[in-house]
């Protein structure tokens, strides 16, 4: 299922991605509250459990996220940067990596390398700015399936109308969680308006 978010915050946030006199670091820091506040969302969908604490009234039980429970995969390049914010937000969790790249010839996506620990039975959240064709997080969420986890959520910053489609056909049992929707796909298979190539903007690379 597909969630788009609906705040100023986070319009205000994604207008100044947009601008190209924001400087890498600042693309980075926007990111990194849009990861922030996409989780927060997102996570209502986790299910809290009861755990036995110590307090100043003695044992008394509460409501907890089981953060051993969770494991975070950003897609590199463009999501390193939305790692650290919600890694600091459950410390406990486990994180894995996928490097994709997209040929430009065919646009098509191709994964070349992978750090997945072992997540049966977890919650995987799949960080990734930008849904363009929807090839990369399609083949992603599918590399993630095999190792049987309990649930996929996939955080997105913005998307073509075209990839997200895309994910809902392949993979509808999957929840995404995006901070905007976009126009279109250009010609050339970009974001329109978009933002540019988030993982060169975020460091201050040109390729």
């Amino acid at each position: 299922m597909i969630h788009e978010l609906s705040n100023p915050v986070i319009t205000n946030l994604i207008s100044q991605l947009r601008d190209s006199k924001t400087e890498s670091l600042r693309f980075r820091q926007i990111i990194q509250d849009l990861a922030r506040l996409l989780a927060y969302e997102s996570f209502k969908l986790i299910n809290l459990e009861d755990k036995k604490i110590d307090t100043w009234l003695g044992e008394k039980s509460f409501p907890f996220i089981k953060e051993d429970d969770l494991m975070f995969i950003p897609i590199l390049r463009a999501g390193l940067p939305m790692l650290d914010p919600v890694t600091e937000m459950f410390p406990n969790s486990t994180s894995g990596f996928l490097a994709m790249a997209r040929d430009e010839t065919t646009h098509e996506s191709v994964l070349y390398y992978d750090k997945v620990p072992e997540c049966t039975g977890k919650v995987v959240v799949l960080l990734d700015p930008m849904v363009a064709t929807g090839g990369s997080l399609a083949d992603a969420i599918e590399f993630v399936k095999k190792h049987k986890p309990k649930k996929i959520i996939s955080l997105n910053i913005i998307g073509a109308p075209e990839g997200l489609a895309v994910i809902e056909k392949s993979h509808s049992d999957i929840d995404l969680f995006i901070a905007q929707i976009d126009e279109k796909l250009n010609e050339d298979k970009f974001i329109i308006p978009g933002l540019g190539d988030a993982g060169d903007r975020a460091y201050n690379t040109n390729e």
